[in-house]
C-alpha cells in the first residue's frame, strides 16, 4: 500500500491519491476500506460518489493535509455539512469544523443529582425535553402575555378615572364608605394570580437547580426576580399605611414601583430566540453603540450652539438658549423632526439643513456593523438549529438494492442529503 494509489470519480470528476492519504484517518468513510468498498466500481476499477464535486476539494485536502478542514468560500455551510457528515470525518472534526465557522461552543448543562429535582429541572427549564416542559413553558408565555395586557389596560381613561374618583373620595371622606384599596381592584386580583404563578414557577426552578450560585447569576432569573419585585412592594405599602393617613405617598410610590413591571416583557426571551439573538446582537455591539451615542453627543453640541447664534437676532426664537437648543439637534439629527422648534432666519435654515445631513451620515457609519451582527447571530442560532437534525443520522452499511442500513453510512433514502445532489452532472473530466 506504500505507493498504491487509488481513483476516486466523484461526479465526473476523477481524482487520483495514495491509500497511505486516506488511511491516516482510518475511521473514515474513504478511510475504511470496508466502509468505501460498498461504492467501489470494478469495471473502471475506481471509486464512485455521486456527491458534491467543489465540497470534495476540500475534503481530498483534509486527507492531504492530515486533518486541515476548509470550508469553500462559494459552499453553503449546511450542504458542506451534509458532505461531512456522508464522509464520516468524525465527531471531534466536526466540533473542531464548528469551532472554526463561529457556532457556539455546546456547554455542558448540569444536571442535578436527585432524580426528581432533575425531572423538576427539565420541565421548567427545558421546555423543549418533553411534551409536558412545553405545555408548562406555553402557560408561562400566557400569563405573561396576560400581565403585561393588564398592565395597559388598567391606564384606559375609563378604568383609570373610576381609580381616582374613589381614591379622591377616600382621602377627603366624602362618602363614608371605608377608603379605596388595591385589594378592591379587579386588576390587582388579576396580577396576584399571574404574580402566584411567576412565584411559583421560580421556586420550583430554584430548589431543583443544580448550582444556586450559577442560579443567582443568570440573568433571565434576574429577570424574573424584577418581574415579581414589584408586586410585593405594592403589598407590602398597602399593609403598612395607616388607615388615617393620608395615601398620597404611599401611591406615588406604588405608581413609581409599577413602572417596573413594564420590563415583565423581557420573560418572553426565555422562550423567545428572537429576543435572546436582540441580546447578543446588543451586546456585541456595545462598542459601536458608544460610537454612535459620542458622535450625536458631538453633533448636538455643534448645531446646537451654532443655530443659538444664528437665530440670536429673531425676535420670537423658540432657540433661547443653547441648551433649549438640544432637543432640537438631537430631533433633527435622528430625521425626527417634530416641528416643534424650527429656525426661520436664512442661516438658521442653512444650519438647520447642515443638521440634517450629518445626522444621516452620522448614524449611517455604524449601523452596517451592528445590522452584520445581528445577521450573524441569526444565522448562526439557524445553523445551530438546523443541525440538530443530524442527529437522528444512523451509521451502517448500506444495502443498493432496497436502501437499508447494514453497516456503515446509508445517504440513499435520507432526505437531509437531497440538497447536495442537486447540482447538473457536467461532462466527465479527468484530472490526475
Amino acid at each position: 500500500m506504500k505507493n498504491e494509489r487509488l481513483a476516486i470519480n466523484v461526479s465526473g470528476m476523477r481524482y487520483e491519491t495514495q491509500l497511505r492519504t486516506l488511511a491516516q484517518f482510518p475511521n473514515s468513510l474513504l478511510g475504511d476500506p470496508r466502509r468505501r468498498s460498498r461504492y467501489f466500481d470494478p469495471l473502471r476499477n475506481e471509486l464512485f460518489l455521486d456527491r458534491n464535486r467543489a465540497c470534495f476539494d476540500a475534503i481530498l485536502y483534509f486527507y492531504q493535509s492530515g486533518g486541515r478542514l476548509r470550508r469553500p468560500a462559494n459552499i453553503p455551510l449546511d450542504i458542506f455539512m451534509d458532505e461531512l457528515m456522508f464522509y464520516e470525518l468524525g465527531e471531534e472534526i466536526m466540533n473542531r469544523f464548528k469551532e472554526d465557522e463561529g457556532f457556539p461552543k455546546e456547554e455542558e448543562r448540569p444536571l442535578p443529582a436527585n432524580e426528581i429535582q432533575k425531572r423538576m429541572w427539565m420541565l421548567f427549564e427545558h421546555p423543549e425535553s418533553s411534551s409536558g416542559a412545553r405545555i408548562i413553558a406555553i402557560i408561562s408565555v400566557m400569563v405573561i402575555v396576560v400581565s403585561i395586557l393588564i398592565f395597559c389596560l388598567e391606564t384606559l381613561p375609563d378604568f383609570r378615572n373610576e381609580k381616582e374618583a374613589r381614591e379622591a373620595a377616600g382621602r377627603d371622606g366624602i362618602n363614608m364608605s371605608p377608603p379605596h384599596s388595591v385589594f378592591h381592584d379587579p386588576f390587582f386580583l388579576v396580577e396576584t394570580m399571574c404574580i402566584c404563578w411567576f412565584s411559583f414557577e421560580l421556586f420550583m426552578r430554584l430548589i431543583s437547580c443544580p448550582s444556586k450560585t450559577h442560579f443567582f447569576k443568570d440573568v433571565m432569573n434576574i429577570i424574573d426576580f424584577s418581574a415579581i419585585l414589584p408586586y410585593f412592594v405594592t403589598l407590602g405599602t398597602e399593609l403598612a399605611k395607616d388607615n388615617d393617613a393620608s395615601p398620597a405617598t404611599s401611591l406615588a410610590i406604588i405608581r413609581v414601583i409599577r413602572l417596573v413591571r413594564v420590563f415583565r416583557i423581557f420573560k418572553l426571551s426565555r422562550h423567545s430566540k428572537g429576543l435572546q439573538i436582540l441580546g447578543q446582537t446588543l451586546r456585541a455591539s456595545m462598542r459601536e453603540l458608544g460610537l454612535l451615542i459620542f458622535f450625536l453627543f458631538i453633533g448636538v453640541i455643534l448645531f446646537s450652539s451654532a443655530i443659538y447664534f444664528a437665530e440670536a437676532d429673531h425676535a420670537n426664537t423658540a432657540f433661547i438658549s443653547i441648551p433649549h437648543a438640544f432637543w432640537w439637534a438631537v430631533v433633527t439629527m435622528t430625521t425626527v423632526g417634530y416641528g416643534d422648534m424650527y429656525p426661520e432666519t436664512v442661516w438658521g435654515k442653512l444650519v438647520g439643513s447642515m443638521c440634517a445631513i450629518a445626522g444621516v451620515l452620522t448614524i449611517s457609519l455604524p449601523v452596517p456593523v451592528i445590522v452584520s451582527n445581528f445577521s450573524y447571530f441569526y444565522h448562526r442560532e439557524t445553523e445551530c438549529v438546523d443541525q440538530t437534525e443530524y442527529s437522528h443520522v444512523q451509521t451502517g452499511i448500506c444495502n443498493p438494492l432496497n436502501g437499508t442500513l447494514l453497516g456503515g453510512l446509508c445517504t440513499g433514502q435520507s432526505p437531509e442529503f437531497r440538497g447536495a445532489n442537486m447540482y447538473l452532472r457536467e461532462p466527465l473530466v479527468t484530472q490526475v
